[in-house]
């Protein structure tokens, strides 16, 4: 099924929004709206949108401020912005445009222009996005080649590393993707947390993949339960962060002890509540922090035997709401500026279920 469009419309007058959305009405758009400007902020904090319609005349905070904030604001500034207002005067419209929008519709609507411009900008907007993630790999590829020195050993070790995550998952009842998808949110996160050097998030992208390879000692009737596990079960499940270690335990390899790090440590919770020790804080290394992140994200967004596959909306939201219980406080403020680049990452096609 193809991705909707996720639009966001911004009017103080109510009619105004049920106007629009009955010209625009597709089985490719979800609407959503805001009755003034604080009502968007407080939407665009949880949600990302392809496009915003934007009325220029409400009380408070008009049309112009709220566009304004959203180009400082670097996870949304992007996004493209449509004025729809009943200011016509040339000053207003060179003002919009200033600021950055991508069009200005006068009220009353005309039903074919506005729905032929919404319909341009939306399909710009992807091809933006789609340029930008090329870009990204194509930078990547070529800084693959220029910057890292593998010797034919490490690489070696890269590849026994993705070779044995694959047949844990596979095992486990999981997927060959999920690691993949969890080492590249964790990448992600380590980058975008600021402290760690590039060669760190590396051996973290590395290490990430045998977050769970503990797993493959605990028993397959317990693994491949459909139903909810009681609590002797629960109990055995946990087990498998102390089998990591023993698997783990005899490397000296800078990326399998990062990984038996991980593996021992990514089910603590930073309020202390966690196992199997009970750790709190930052007394839990920074990269079990971010792969509990990641893996949470990416086991609620995709299907399991025992659930099925959440939202990213309802996903993050869940994990947002554990900030400083299940998760480190300052990671979970820089998930929560940047859920449109986890969201391209949990929604990419190159890895098939």
């Amino acid at each position: 099924m193809s991705k909707k469009y996720e639009i966001l419309i911004v009017d103080d007058v109510s009619e105004n929004i049920k106007v629009a959305i009955s010209i625009l009405k597709n089985d490719a758009y979800n609407f959503s709206y805001a009755l003034n400007g604080q009502q968007a902020i407080e939407i665009l904090k949880t949600k990302r949108f392809d496009l915003l319609l934007l009325d220029v005349m409400m009380p408070g905070l008009d049309g112009f401020q709220l566009a304004k904030m959203i180009k400082k604001t670097p996870a949304i500034k992007d996004t493209p912005i449509i004025f729809l207002t009943a200011k016509v005067d040339i000053e207003s419209i060179e003002k919009g445009f200033n600021i950055g929008a991508v069009d200005y519709v006068t009220k009353p609507f005309h039903p074919v222009e506005l729905k032929s411009r919404v319909a341009n900008h939306l399909e710009l907007y992807r091809y933006r996005r789609e340029l930008k993630r090329d870009n990204v790999k194509l930078a990547n590829e070529i800084g693959v080649v220029k910057s890292r020195h593998y010797t034919d050993l490490e690489l070696a070790q890269k590849e026994i590393i993705y070779m044995l995550s694959e047949i844990m998952e596979s095992d486990s009842g999981e997927t060959a993707c999920h690691v993949k998808r969890v080492a590249r949110i964790s990448q992600k996160l380590g980058a975008l947390e600021g402290n760690l050097s590039e060669h760190e998030v590396e051996v973290l992208h590395l290490a990430a993949p045998l977050h769970d390879i503990g797993k493959i000692l605990v028993d397959n009737s317990i693994l491949h339960k459909a139903d909810k596990l009681t609590d002797e079960e629960f109990e055995h499940m946990k087990e498998h962060t102390a089998y990591a270690i023993k698997i783990l335990k005899n490397s000296q390899r800078e990326i399998i002890k990062a990984a038996r790090i991980i593996a021992y440590e990514h089910h603590e919770h930073f309020d202390g509540n966690g196992y199997p020790r009970g750790l709190r804080g930052e007394s839990i290394h920074i990269f079990s922090r971010i792969v509990a992140i990641a893996d949470v994200l990416d086991a609620l967004t995709h299907k399991r035997s025992y659930k099925e596959a959440w939202s990213f909306e309802k996903a993050a939201k869940y994990i947002i709401e554990r900030k400083g219980t299940q998760f480190d406080p300052r990671l979970i403020e820089i998930f929560k500026m940047n859920l449109e680049v986890f969201k391209e990452i949990i929604e990419e096609e190159e890895c098939s279920e």
